[in-house]
């Protein structure tokens, strides 16, 4: 039966030099594994360019299909398109800027205007994006915010006859127009305090010429009233009218059979 003795540490008698192979070893593993961690976020970054590169691409895809059904009047479908479109890249300023020119179109003021702030936040240089916003608001009849809006239009780019001439001019005109209208509707409300605040005339009910009326018209009623007619229908059938005086009455007889 073998007996069992004390037992070395392992590795005591590992000589230095197989010592110094093996760190060697371990440093190279090391360096190795610091390559693969390298090499797993590049292909991480690549793929996630990819990615959005493939998202672009189709956004752009989706964009020029909306706007071709917009200039065909389809705006419902190219508001479609633009949703997915914006779906994949949703920093696009022009997408949220095409959007609220078709509902323009169609008439949903509200919306357009809230997407047409959305280009602006995202791309606050755009001149288009703050033209379309000046449109939109000046639809709602927010004349002083759509003047605004076009004259930061005009401040990032100065030489755009369309907004000077156009957008800008007829929003001015709008704007004194509302003033005129305004002041018109003060001074007619004024006039009308005015007019209500008249004191009423004391008229002299007891001069000669009510007096003189006022005896006339009992004169005629008493006339009226001491004149009464009576309607009497006979059992044959005639029709009989009798004026009656307060002082002779008529005596209806035995062949009275309406009276009136």
């Amino acid at each position: 039966m073998a007996s069992f003795g004390w037992k070395r540490k392992i590795g005591e008698k590992v000589s230095k030099t197989t010592s110094q192979q093996f760190e060697a070893e371990a440093a190279d593993d090391k360096d190795l594994g610091g390559d693969d961690d390298a090499n797993w976020v590049h292909a991480a970054k690549r793929r996630k360019e990819i990615l959005l590169e493939d998202c672009v691409r189709k956004s752009k895809e989706l964009k020029d299909e909306g706007a071709n059904l917009a200039e065909n009047r389809r705006y419902r479908e190219a508001l479609t398109k633009w949703d997915e479109a914006l779906q994949l890249t949703p920093e696009d300023s022009t997408l949220y800027e095409m959007k609220s020119q078709v509902l323009m179109s169609l008439h949903e003021m509200f919306p357009a205007v809230h997407a047409a702030e959305m280009a602006v936040q995202r791309n606050p240089r755009s001149w288009d994006a703050w033209q379309t916003l000046g449109r939109a608001q000046l639809g709602l009849g927010e004349i002083a915010l759509a003047i605004r809006s076009f004259q930061v239009s005009l401040h990032i780019f100065p030489m755009n006859p369309e907004v000077w001439k156009e957008d800008l001019s007829w929003a001015r005109k709008l704007q004194e127009l509302q003033k005129a209208t305004k002041t018109e509707s003060v001074q007619v409300l004024a006039k009308g305090k005015e007019l209500a605040q008249e004191s009423i005339p004391d008229y002299d009910f007891e001069s000669d010429e009510i007096v003189t009326v006022c005896a006339a018209i009992a004169e005629k009623e008493k006339a009226l009233s001491a004149a009464k007619t009576v309607v009497i229908v006979s059992a044959s059938g005639t029709v009989e009218t009798v004026t009656e005086q307060d002082n002779c009455p008529v005596t209806p007889d035995e062949t009275l059979f309406i009276r009136a």
